[in-house]
Protein backbone atom coordinates (compact mmCIF):
# COMPACT_ATOMS: atom_id res chain seq x y z
CA UNK A 1 0.00 0.00 0.00
CA UNK A 2 2.75 2.40 -0.17
CA UNK A 3 2.29 3.50 -3.45
CA UNK A 4 -0.42 5.61 -1.92
CA UNK A 5 2.25 8.11 -2.52
CA UNK A 6 3.42 7.44 -5.91
CA UNK A 7 2.30 9.65 -8.55
CA UNK A 8 3.85 11.44 -11.36
CA UNK A 9 7.22 13.69 -10.67
CA UNK A 10 4.55 16.85 -11.82
CA UNK A 11 2.97 16.44 -8.11
CA UNK A 12 6.25 17.50 -6.67
CA UNK A 13 6.35 21.03 -8.82
CA UNK A 14 4.04 23.04 -7.53
CA UNK A 15 4.33 27.02 -6.20
CA UNK A 16 6.96 25.68 -3.57
CA UNK A 17 9.58 23.90 -4.45
CA UNK A 18 10.92 21.23 -1.76
CA UNK A 19 13.95 21.74 -0.24
CA UNK A 20 15.93 19.27 0.24
CA UNK A 21 15.36 17.94 3.56
CA UNK A 22 11.60 18.19 2.96
CA UNK A 23 12.12 15.84 -0.45
CA UNK A 24 14.03 13.35 2.18
CA UNK A 25 11.33 13.53 4.92
CA UNK A 26 8.72 12.21 1.56
CA UNK A 27 11.08 9.64 1.07
CA UNK A 28 11.66 8.08 4.17
CA UNK A 29 7.97 8.56 5.28
CA UNK A 30 7.57 6.11 2.21
CA UNK A 31 10.54 3.74 2.68
CA UNK A 32 8.36 3.29 6.23
CA UNK A 33 5.29 2.46 4.48
CA UNK A 34 7.22 0.24 2.38
CA UNK A 35 7.94 -1.26 5.01
CA UNK A 36 4.49 -2.54 5.81
CA UNK A 37 4.57 0.03 8.84
CA UNK A 38 1.13 2.21 9.12
CA UNK A 39 1.78 4.84 11.56
CA UNK A 40 4.56 6.77 11.16
CA UNK A 41 6.06 10.18 12.70
CA UNK A 42 8.04 12.33 10.48
CA UNK A 43 10.57 14.71 13.33
CA UNK A 44 10.64 18.24 11.65
CA UNK A 45 12.57 20.91 13.49
CA UNK A 46 10.58 24.48 13.81
CA UNK A 47 11.32 26.16 10.41
CA UNK A 48 11.34 22.70 8.65
CA UNK A 49 8.18 23.31 6.77
CA UNK A 50 6.06 20.40 7.95
CA UNK A 51 3.08 22.50 6.39
CA UNK A 52 4.17 21.94 2.85
CA UNK A 53 5.27 18.53 3.49
CA UNK A 54 1.89 17.72 4.68
CA UNK A 55 0.33 19.49 1.80
CA UNK A 56 2.62 17.53 -0.70
CA UNK A 57 1.80 14.27 0.70
CA UNK A 58 -1.97 14.95 0.83
CA UNK A 59 -1.54 15.82 -2.82
CA UNK A 60 -0.32 12.62 -3.65
CA UNK A 61 -2.86 10.83 -1.66
CA UNK A 62 -5.63 12.69 -3.48
CA UNK A 63 -3.82 11.99 -6.85
CA UNK A 64 -4.57 8.22 -6.24
CA UNK A 65 -8.42 8.67 -5.10
CA UNK A 66 -7.86 8.59 -1.31
CA UNK A 67 -9.96 10.89 0.63
CA UNK A 68 -7.46 12.71 3.46
CA UNK A 69 -8.28 14.03 7.31
CA UNK A 70 -6.12 16.03 8.66
CA UNK A 71 -5.78 17.68 12.64
CA UNK A 72 -4.99 20.40 13.79
CA UNK A 73 -3.71 20.74 17.27
CA UNK A 74 -5.77 23.29 17.86
CA UNK A 75 -8.98 25.55 16.41
CA UNK A 76 -7.26 28.36 16.39
CA UNK A 77 -4.77 26.93 13.73
CA UNK A 78 -7.49 25.68 11.10
CA UNK A 79 -8.22 28.40 8.96
CA UNK A 80 -4.11 29.07 8.90
CA UNK A 81 -4.05 25.42 7.71
CA UNK A 82 -6.82 25.90 5.39
CA UNK A 83 -5.12 28.94 3.80
CA UNK A 84 -1.41 27.15 3.13
CA UNK A 85 -3.35 23.62 1.70
CA UNK A 86 -5.12 26.50 -0.88
CA UNK A 87 -1.65 28.32 -1.91
CA UNK A 88 -0.31 24.98 -2.67
CA UNK A 89 -2.89 23.93 -5.34
CA UNK A 90 -5.26 21.72 -2.80
CA UNK A 91 -8.52 22.15 -3.79
CA UNK A 92 -12.12 20.63 -2.03
CA UNK A 93 -11.42 21.41 1.72
CA UNK A 94 -14.04 20.77 4.43
CA UNK A 95 -13.44 21.95 7.94
CA UNK A 96 -14.93 19.70 10.78
CA UNK A 97 -16.07 22.68 12.93
CA UNK A 98 -19.60 24.34 13.93
CA UNK A 99 -21.11 26.85 11.87
CA UNK A 100 -17.56 27.28 10.02
CA UNK A 101 -18.28 28.61 6.69
CA UNK A 102 -15.95 25.35 4.70
CA UNK A 103 -17.90 22.53 6.42
CA UNK A 104 -18.43 20.28 3.55
CA UNK A 105 -19.09 16.84 4.42
CA UNK A 106 -18.43 15.54 0.76
CA UNK A 107 -14.96 17.17 0.21
CA UNK A 108 -11.77 14.49 -0.03
CA UNK A 109 -10.08 16.39 2.28
CA UNK A 110 -11.37 17.40 5.91
CA UNK A 111 -9.54 19.82 8.56
CA UNK A 112 -10.14 19.58 12.06
CA UNK A 113 -8.95 20.15 15.47
CA UNK A 114 -8.16 17.55 17.70
CA UNK A 115 -10.80 18.56 19.91
CA UNK A 116 -13.65 18.96 17.68
CA UNK A 117 -12.39 15.22 16.25
CA UNK A 118 -13.53 14.23 19.36
CA UNK A 119 -17.29 15.66 19.22
CA UNK A 120 -18.11 14.42 14.95
CA UNK A 121 -18.67 11.94 13.48
CA UNK A 122 -15.33 11.29 11.88
CA UNK A 123 -15.72 10.12 7.90
CA UNK A 124 -14.01 7.42 6.21
CA UNK A 125 -10.32 8.17 5.30
CA UNK A 126 -7.42 6.15 3.60
CA UNK A 127 -5.16 8.77 5.49
CA UNK A 128 -4.57 10.55 8.33
CA UNK A 129 -2.43 13.93 8.81
CA UNK A 130 -1.46 14.09 12.77
CA UNK A 131 0.15 17.39 13.11
CA UNK A 132 1.87 18.18 16.83
CA UNK A 133 1.23 13.99 17.10
CA UNK A 134 3.05 13.94 20.71
CA UNK A 135 0.53 15.61 22.18
CA UNK A 136 -1.30 12.30 22.02
CA UNK A 137 -4.67 13.23 21.77
CA UNK A 138 -6.91 10.26 23.02
CA UNK A 139 -9.32 10.33 19.82
CA UNK A 140 -6.26 9.81 17.38
CA UNK A 141 -5.27 6.60 19.44
CA UNK A 142 -8.74 5.40 19.50
CA UNK A 143 -8.99 6.04 15.63
CA UNK A 144 -5.80 4.08 15.64
CA UNK A 145 -7.43 1.17 17.68
CA UNK A 146 -11.10 0.81 15.50
CA UNK A 147 -9.63 1.99 12.04
CA UNK A 148 -6.04 -0.72 11.31
CA UNK A 149 -6.41 0.14 7.99
CA UNK A 150 -6.24 3.45 7.65
CA UNK A 151 -2.34 5.00 7.19
CA UNK A 152 -1.72 7.65 10.23
CA UNK A 153 1.29 10.03 9.46
CA UNK A 154 2.35 12.41 12.36
CA UNK A 155 4.37 15.48 12.38
CA UNK A 156 6.00 17.17 15.54
CA UNK A 157 9.36 18.86 16.43
CA UNK A 158 9.60 16.87 19.20
CA UNK A 159 8.20 13.37 19.07
CA UNK A 160 9.38 12.60 22.39
CA UNK A 161 6.19 11.72 24.09
CA UNK A 162 5.97 8.99 26.92
CA UNK A 163 4.24 6.09 25.68
CA UNK A 164 4.83 7.26 21.43
CA UNK A 165 6.46 3.95 20.93
CA UNK A 166 3.43 2.13 21.97
CA UNK A 167 0.76 3.21 18.98
CA UNK A 168 3.62 4.82 16.53
CA UNK A 169 5.47 2.19 14.70
CA UNK A 170 8.16 4.52 12.73
CA UNK A 171 10.48 7.50 13.20
CA UNK A 172 11.86 9.48 10.44
CA UNK A 173 14.38 12.37 11.08
CA UNK A 174 15.40 13.83 7.98
CA UNK A 175 17.32 16.46 9.40
CA UNK A 176 18.49 17.78 12.92
CA UNK A 177 17.71 21.89 14.43
CA UNK A 178 21.43 22.30 14.44
CA UNK A 179 21.86 21.07 10.22
CA UNK A 180 18.96 23.50 9.44
CA UNK A 181 20.65 26.19 11.50
CA UNK A 182 23.82 25.57 9.87
CA UNK A 183 22.06 25.72 6.41
CA UNK A 184 20.97 28.66 7.20
CA UNK A 185 16.95 28.23 7.45
CA UNK A 186 17.13 28.38 10.60
CA UNK A 187 18.33 31.87 12.78
CA UNK A 188 21.89 31.05 14.74
CA UNK A 189 20.88 31.96 18.81
CA UNK A 190 22.83 33.34 21.99
CA UNK A 191 21.25 31.94 24.95
CA UNK A 192 21.95 34.01 28.22
CA UNK A 193 20.86 33.12 31.60
CA UNK A 194 19.88 35.87 34.29
CA UNK A 195 18.89 35.37 37.83
CA UNK A 196 17.79 31.78 37.78
CA UNK A 197 15.19 31.48 40.23
CA UNK A 198 15.59 29.13 43.11
CA UNK A 199 13.20 26.08 42.84
CA UNK A 200 14.35 23.38 45.42
CA UNK A 201 11.14 23.89 47.36
CA UNK A 202 8.40 23.36 44.22
CA UNK A 203 7.16 20.06 44.22
CA UNK A 204 6.74 17.95 41.21
CA UNK A 205 3.04 17.06 40.13
CA UNK A 206 2.33 15.07 36.74
CA UNK A 207 5.97 15.37 35.82
CA UNK A 208 6.78 19.03 35.89
CA UNK A 209 6.53 21.80 38.51
CA UNK A 210 3.59 22.63 40.40
CA UNK A 211 1.80 26.05 38.66
CA UNK A 212 0.84 27.06 42.14
CA UNK A 213 4.41 27.29 43.29
CA UNK A 214 5.97 28.31 41.28
CA UNK A 215 3.72 31.28 40.19
CA UNK A 216 4.23 32.45 43.67
CA UNK A 217 8.57 31.80 42.84
CA UNK A 218 8.41 33.52 39.21
CA UNK A 219 6.18 35.97 40.64
CA UNK A 220 8.35 37.85 42.95
CA UNK A 221 8.97 41.42 42.38
CA UNK A 222 12.08 41.43 42.30
CA UNK A 223 12.28 38.52 39.54
CA UNK A 224 9.12 39.93 37.47
CA UNK A 225 11.71 43.47 37.84
CA UNK A 226 14.87 41.64 36.75
CA UNK A 227 12.67 40.31 33.24
CA UNK A 228 11.89 43.94 32.33
CA UNK A 229 15.18 45.57 33.61
CA UNK A 230 17.27 42.85 31.89
CA UNK A 231 15.01 43.26 28.39
CA UNK A 232 15.35 46.92 28.72
CA UNK A 233 19.54 46.22 28.72
CA UNK A 234 20.05 43.15 26.63
CA UNK A 235 16.47 42.74 24.80
CA UNK A 236 17.85 45.65 21.80
CA UNK A 237 14.05 46.19 21.11
CA UNK A 238 13.59 43.52 19.29
CA UNK A 239 10.09 41.95 18.92
CA UNK A 240 9.78 39.69 21.36
CA UNK A 241 7.64 36.64 23.04
CA UNK A 242 7.54 36.01 26.71
CA UNK A 243 6.53 33.28 28.43
CA UNK A 244 5.08 33.11 31.54
CA UNK A 245 3.73 30.57 34.37
CA UNK A 246 -0.04 30.95 34.42
CA UNK A 247 -2.17 34.10 33.00
CA UNK A 248 -1.82 36.23 36.15
CA UNK A 249 1.93 36.09 35.58
CA UNK A 250 1.67 37.22 32.08
CA UNK A 251 -0.63 39.53 33.23
CA UNK A 252 1.76 40.85 35.69
CA UNK A 253 4.38 40.65 33.54
CA UNK A 254 2.57 42.72 30.79
CA UNK A 255 1.81 45.58 33.20
CA UNK A 256 5.58 45.90 34.51
CA UNK A 257 6.20 46.24 30.55
CA UNK A 258 3.45 48.63 30.43
CA UNK A 259 5.13 51.01 33.31
CA UNK A 260 8.41 50.70 32.03
CA UNK A 261 6.99 52.65 28.63
CA UNK A 262 7.27 49.53 26.71
CA UNK A 263 4.15 48.13 24.56
CA UNK A 264 3.25 44.81 25.52
CA UNK A 265 0.50 42.57 24.35
CA UNK A 266 -1.22 39.69 26.48
CA UNK A 267 -2.73 36.10 25.03
CA UNK A 268 -3.76 33.01 26.50
CA UNK A 269 -6.13 30.25 25.79
CA UNK A 270 -9.57 32.26 25.68
CA UNK A 271 -7.77 34.96 23.71
CA UNK A 272 -10.10 35.65 20.44
CA UNK A 273 -9.59 34.74 16.93
CA UNK A 274 -10.16 38.53 16.38
CA UNK A 275 -8.13 39.98 19.13
CA UNK A 276 -5.55 37.37 18.36
CA UNK A 277 -4.74 38.53 14.82
CA UNK A 278 -5.04 42.15 16.05
CA UNK A 279 -2.54 41.63 18.04
CA UNK A 280 -0.06 39.72 15.77
CA UNK A 281 -0.94 42.69 13.33
CA UNK A 282 -0.02 45.13 15.81
CA UNK A 283 3.37 43.36 16.37
CA UNK A 284 4.04 42.89 12.78
CA UNK A 285 3.84 46.32 12.40
CA UNK A 286 6.21 47.09 15.44
CA UNK A 287 3.32 48.64 17.07
CA UNK A 288 3.77 45.71 20.13
CA UNK A 289 7.13 44.95 21.00
CA UNK A 290 6.56 42.43 23.80
CA UNK A 291 3.78 39.68 23.49
CA UNK A 292 3.19 38.07 27.44
CA UNK A 293 1.58 34.65 26.68
CA UNK A 294 0.83 31.45 28.83
CA UNK A 295 1.69 28.56 26.77
CA UNK A 296 -0.97 29.18 24.00
CA UNK A 297 1.93 30.84 21.91
CA UNK A 298 4.02 27.67 21.48
CA UNK A 299 2.66 26.05 18.53
CA UNK A 300 1.31 27.58 15.00
CA UNK A 301 2.62 31.05 15.79
CA UNK A 302 4.77 32.42 12.32
CA UNK A 303 5.78 35.78 13.58
CA UNK A 304 8.82 37.48 13.07
CA UNK A 305 9.82 37.12 16.54
CA UNK A 306 13.85 37.64 17.29
CA UNK A 307 13.68 37.75 21.34
CA UNK A 308 11.85 35.03 23.26
CA UNK A 309 12.19 35.93 27.36
CA UNK A 310 11.38 32.42 28.76
CA UNK A 311 10.06 33.05 32.68
CA UNK A 312 8.13 29.48 33.40
CA UNK A 313 10.33 26.78 34.57
CA UNK A 314 9.95 23.42 33.42
CA UNK A 315 10.87 19.72 33.61
CA UNK A 316 9.73 19.08 29.85
CA UNK A 317 12.14 18.78 27.24
CA UNK A 318 9.43 19.03 24.85
CA UNK A 319 8.16 22.42 26.21
CA UNK A 320 11.34 23.84 26.68
CA UNK A 321 12.18 23.27 22.85
CA UNK A 322 8.70 24.24 21.74
CA UNK A 323 8.59 27.59 23.58
CA UNK A 324 12.17 29.04 22.18
CA UNK A 325 11.71 27.19 18.61
CA UNK A 326 9.22 30.56 18.37
CA UNK A 327 12.15 32.85 17.58
CA UNK A 328 14.20 30.32 15.45
CA UNK A 329 12.71 31.65 12.32
CA UNK A 330 15.21 33.56 9.91
CA UNK A 331 13.07 37.31 10.27
CA UNK A 332 14.63 40.15 7.64
CA UNK A 333 16.54 42.37 9.34
CA UNK A 334 16.86 40.06 12.78
CA UNK A 335 18.46 37.05 11.32
CA UNK A 336 19.41 35.86 15.09
CA UNK A 337 17.72 34.74 18.16
CA UNK A 338 18.40 36.28 21.79
CA UNK A 339 17.34 34.29 24.78
CA UNK A 340 16.70 35.37 28.03
CA UNK A 341 16.11 32.60 29.88
CA UNK A 342 15.20 33.50 33.61
CA UNK A 343 13.45 30.04 34.06
CA UNK A 344 17.01 28.78 33.67
CA UNK A 345 15.71 25.75 31.22
CA UNK A 346 18.53 25.44 29.47
CA UNK A 347 20.51 25.33 32.30
CA UNK A 348 19.10 22.30 33.51
CA UNK A 349 17.80 20.90 30.32
CA UNK A 350 20.22 21.73 28.15
CA UNK A 351 20.56 24.22 24.55
CA UNK A 352 18.00 23.27 22.33
CA UNK A 353 20.71 22.06 19.90
CA UNK A 354 21.87 19.63 22.40
CA UNK A 355 18.67 17.79 23.02
CA UNK A 356 18.03 14.96 20.45
CA UNK A 357 16.31 11.58 20.47
CA UNK A 358 16.46 8.67 17.75
CA UNK A 359 13.78 6.34 18.62
CA UNK A 360 9.94 7.02 19.72
CA UNK A 361 9.54 6.15 23.79
CA UNK A 362 7.53 3.33 24.66
CA UNK A 363 7.43 3.18 28.48
CA UNK A 364 4.11 1.10 29.05
CA UNK A 365 1.53 2.99 31.52
CA UNK A 366 2.35 2.60 35.00
CA UNK A 367 5.91 2.24 34.41
CA UNK A 368 8.71 4.83 34.97
CA UNK A 369 10.52 6.81 32.13
CA UNK A 370 14.17 5.98 32.26
CA UNK A 371 15.88 9.67 32.56
CA UNK A 372 17.21 11.07 29.48
CA UNK A 373 19.36 14.18 29.53
CA UNK A 374 21.39 16.12 27.33
CA UNK A 375 24.93 14.55 26.72
CA UNK A 376 26.56 17.72 28.05
CA UNK A 377 24.68 20.72 30.08
CA UNK A 378 25.62 24.33 29.19
CA UNK A 379 26.48 26.55 31.91
CA UNK A 380 27.11 30.17 31.70
CA UNK A 381 30.19 32.64 30.94
CA UNK A 382 31.17 34.38 33.75
CA UNK A 383 32.12 37.61 31.68
CA UNK A 384 29.26 37.98 29.13
CA UNK A 385 26.49 35.56 30.44
CA UNK A 386 26.43 33.46 27.18
CA UNK A 387 25.07 29.82 28.22
CA UNK A 388 27.42 27.43 25.87
CA UNK A 389 29.48 24.09 26.65
CA UNK A 390 32.29 24.59 24.92
CA UNK A 391 35.35 25.73 26.01
CA UNK A 392 35.69 28.80 23.87
CA UNK A 393 32.42 31.47 25.05
CA UNK A 394 30.73 32.29 21.38
CA UNK A 395 29.68 35.35 22.96
CA UNK A 396 33.35 36.87 24.33
CA UNK A 397 36.08 34.68 23.17
CA UNK A 398 36.75 33.90 26.93
CA UNK A 399 38.79 30.27 27.26
CA UNK A 400 37.22 28.15 30.17
CA UNK A 401 40.06 27.64 32.55
CA UNK A 402 40.34 24.59 35.13
CA UNK A 403 39.31 25.36 38.51
CA UNK A 404 41.22 24.62 41.38
CA UNK A 405 38.98 22.68 44.31
CA UNK A 406 41.79 24.23 46.53
CA UNK A 407 42.79 28.17 47.41
CA UNK A 408 45.44 29.85 49.64
CA UNK A 409 43.85 32.07 52.21
CA UNK A 410 45.95 33.82 54.40
CA UNK A 411 48.84 31.29 54.27
CA UNK A 412 46.78 28.08 54.82
CA UNK A 413 44.72 26.18 52.75
CA UNK A 414 40.85 26.63 52.33
CA UNK A 415 38.84 23.69 50.44
CA UNK A 416 36.11 24.40 48.64
CA UNK A 417 33.02 21.77 49.96
CA UNK A 418 30.71 22.28 46.79
CA UNK A 419 28.17 23.15 49.83
CA UNK A 420 24.99 25.47 48.62
CA UNK A 421 26.28 28.57 50.40
CA UNK A 422 29.70 28.55 49.14
CA UNK A 423 30.82 30.73 46.31
CA UNK A 424 31.58 29.18 42.64
CA UNK A 425 34.47 30.54 40.85
CA UNK A 426 32.05 32.17 38.99
CA UNK A 427 30.38 34.17 41.26
CA UNK A 428 33.87 35.13 42.58
CA UNK A 429 34.68 36.28 38.80
CA UNK A 430 31.90 38.17 38.37
CA UNK A 431 32.39 40.01 41.76
CA UNK A 432 35.98 40.89 40.49
CA UNK A 433 34.82 41.63 37.42
CA UNK A 434 31.88 44.31 38.70
CA UNK A 435 34.71 45.84 41.70
CA UNK A 436 36.96 46.34 38.53
CA UNK A 437 34.34 48.56 37.19
CA UNK A 438 33.72 50.47 40.67
CA UNK A 439 37.46 50.93 41.06
CA UNK A 440 37.43 52.46 37.56
CA UNK A 441 34.28 54.82 38.12
CA UNK A 442 35.32 56.00 41.69
CA UNK A 443 39.19 56.10 40.99
CA UNK A 444 40.20 53.49 43.16
CA UNK A 445 43.47 51.32 43.83
CA UNK A 446 44.31 48.17 42.34
CA UNK A 447 44.66 47.14 46.40
CA UNK A 448 41.37 48.56 47.47
CA UNK A 449 40.37 45.85 44.92
CA UNK A 450 42.16 43.01 46.43
CA UNK A 451 41.35 43.66 50.14
CA UNK A 452 37.43 44.29 49.10
CA UNK A 453 37.45 40.92 47.16
CA UNK A 454 39.75 39.68 50.18
CA UNK A 455 37.03 40.85 52.64
CA UNK A 456 34.46 39.49 50.49
CA UNK A 457 35.48 35.98 50.07
CA UNK A 458 38.36 35.37 52.37
CA UNK A 459 40.93 34.72 49.83
CA UNK A 460 43.35 37.39 47.29
CA UNK A 461 41.63 37.25 43.86
CA UNK A 462 44.11 34.98 41.85
CA UNK A 463 43.76 33.82 38.71
CA UNK A 464 41.01 36.09 37.75
CA UNK A 465 40.07 37.82 34.33
CA UNK A 466 40.64 41.50 34.16
CA UNK A 467 37.27 41.79 32.31
CA UNK A 468 34.62 44.73 33.64
CA UNK A 469 30.85 43.83 34.22
CA UNK A 470 28.30 46.59 34.97
CA UNK A 471 27.87 46.46 39.44
CA UNK A 472 24.94 45.00 40.61
CA UNK A 473 22.73 46.24 42.99
CA UNK A 474 24.43 43.68 45.64
CA UNK A 475 28.19 45.03 45.00
CA UNK A 476 27.48 48.56 45.40
CA UNK A 477 25.66 48.00 48.52
CA UNK A 478 28.42 45.90 49.80
CA UNK A 479 31.41 48.78 48.80
CA UNK A 480 28.79 51.25 50.17
CA UNK A 481 28.75 49.81 52.95
CA UNK A 482 32.44 49.05 53.14
CA UNK A 483 32.98 53.03 53.03
CA UNK A 484 30.31 53.88 55.62
CA UNK A 485 32.67 51.53 57.97
CA UNK A 486 35.73 53.28 56.73
CA UNK A 487 34.32 56.60 57.24
CA UNK A 488 33.34 55.93 60.80
CA UNK A 489 36.66 54.63 61.91
CA UNK A 490 38.05 57.53 60.32
CA UNK A 491 35.87 59.79 62.40
CA UNK A 492 36.59 57.31 65.45
CA UNK A 493 40.63 58.12 65.11
CA UNK A 494 40.13 61.54 64.27
CA UNK A 495 37.88 61.87 67.78
CA UNK A 496 40.15 60.52 69.68
CA UNK A 497 43.20 61.93 68.27
CA UNK A 498 41.33 65.38 69.47
CA UNK A 499 40.34 64.69 72.30
CA UNK A 500 43.67 63.11 73.15
CA UNK A 501 45.38 66.26 72.50
CA UNK A 502 43.11 68.74 74.00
Amino acid sequence: MNDMFRTEERALSNKKKLRPHQAKAIDMIRSLLGQGLRRVVCQGPCGFGKTLVASKIIEMALAKGNRVIFTAPAISLIDQTVEAFEAEGITGIGVMQAKHPRTDAMARVQIASVQTLARRDIPQAALMVIDECHLRAKIVEQLMDTRPDVFFIGLSATPWATGMGLRWQGLAIPITMQELIDQGFLSKFTAYAPDVPDLKGVRTIGGDYAEDQLAQVMGDAKLVGSVVETWLAQGENRPTLCFAVNRAHAALLQAQFERAGVASGYVDANTDLVERRLINRRFRAGDIKVICSVRTMTTGVDLPVSCIIDAAPTKSRILHIQKLGRGLRVNPGSEDLKILDHAGNSLRLGLVTDIHQETLNATPPGKKRPEERTAKLPSPCVVCGVVHTGLICPGCGRERKAVSRVESAAGQLVEITGKAKAPTMAEKQQWYSMLLTVRRDRGRSSGWLAHTYRERFGVWPRGMDDVMLPPSADVWNYVKSKDIRFAKRRDTDVSYQNHSGG
